[in-house]
């Protein structure tokens, strides 16, 4: 059985104990910290995963105009999944401790490489550490050689902010914007030198997302949520960074809705560029 948006532990756990093929990545990352996630990674991860970091790993270097975590290029993430030992057709499993914030970013690009079978950890690390379910310490296993080859895109093709901002003068979709809503809002924040939302985009913050156990909650609860927000538009969207916008696009996977276009550059992206403009309140 393949696995496309979540996994449960018991279902990984099996997996692995029966010597299946699927490789694991752990995204563990910390804003503002970019040491903190290789470091609880060595202190315990799943048997077997291999890190996957948020800069290096799965954005390109920023140059100041587009965003802080702008997509890899695709030849770019391509060898470095081919050099982690995927092969075509693999499970693959991503999983974090903060909901699946940073592992719904590595589930985002295998989609829009392609690749199928690949499902966020429902409930992360922690879910996994309450089964009873031993860690491995330590650093990530030696470079393999994987046969990987990029297909067809599984996720629908990213924005641009010309498009986003096109959009505003004449809407043809709604903007859905993960970031907590003080940020939302336009409440100072570190993380954003310039305070608010695109306008007329919508909050919809990627930990409504989740139960308080940090599970996914159940998709006609998600379908139920986006619809309301969404009405008969597509989707555009977009967070900080293009990081946690990729959690929306899986719950909206795991509802069974289509999924919307990601704006990578997102509103880091948005302010490096005084003219575009900046709304702000609760609307």
């Amino acid at each position: 059985m393949a696995y496309e948006t979540l996994i449960t532990v018991d279902a990984l756990r099996d997996m692995l104990a029966a010597g299946e093929n699927v490789l694991v990545f752990d995204c563990e990352f910390e804003l503002g910290n970019p040491d903190k996630g290789p470091e609880i990674y060595a202190k315990g991860h799943i048997p077997g995963a291999r890190y996957a970091h948020l800069d290096e790993d799965l954005a390109s270097p920023p140059d100041g105009s587009n965003g802080r975590h702008p997509l890899p290029a695709r030849v770019a993430i391509v060898a470095w999944l081919r050099a982690q030992g995927l092969r075509k057709g693999q499970q693959v499993v991503a999983y974090d401790s903060n909901g699946g914030a940073w592992a719904a970013r590595l589930w985002w690009l295998l989609r829009w490489l392609g690749h199928a079978p690949v499902a966020v950890l429902d409930g992360g690390k922690p879910a996994w550490v309450e089964a009873g379910l031993p860690l491995d310490h330590g650093l990530s296993p030696g470079a393999t050689s994987g046969d990987f080859e990029p297909g067809e895109p599984l996720v629908p093709e990213p924005v641009s902010a010309a498009k986003v901002l096109g959009n505003i003068a004449q809407p043809t979709a709604q903007v859905l914007d993960a970031r907590d809503p003080a940020r939302f809002a336009g409440t100072p924040n570190p993380l954003d030198p310039v305070a608010g939302h695109i306008p007329g985009a919508r909050n919809r913050f990627f930990r409504d997302n989740l139960d308080a156990a940090g599970h996914f909650r159940p998709a006609a609860e998600l379908a139920a949520d986006f619809s309301a927000l969404l009405g008969n538009a597509p989707a555009i969207l977009q967070c900080g960074s293009g990081v946690t916008a990729c959690h929306n696009a899986l719950a909206m996977a795991v509802a069974g809705l289509p999924v919307g276009q990601l704006y990578p550059g997102s509103w880091s992206e948005w302010i490096a560029d005084p003219g575009r403009p900046v709304a702000t309140g609760a609307e």
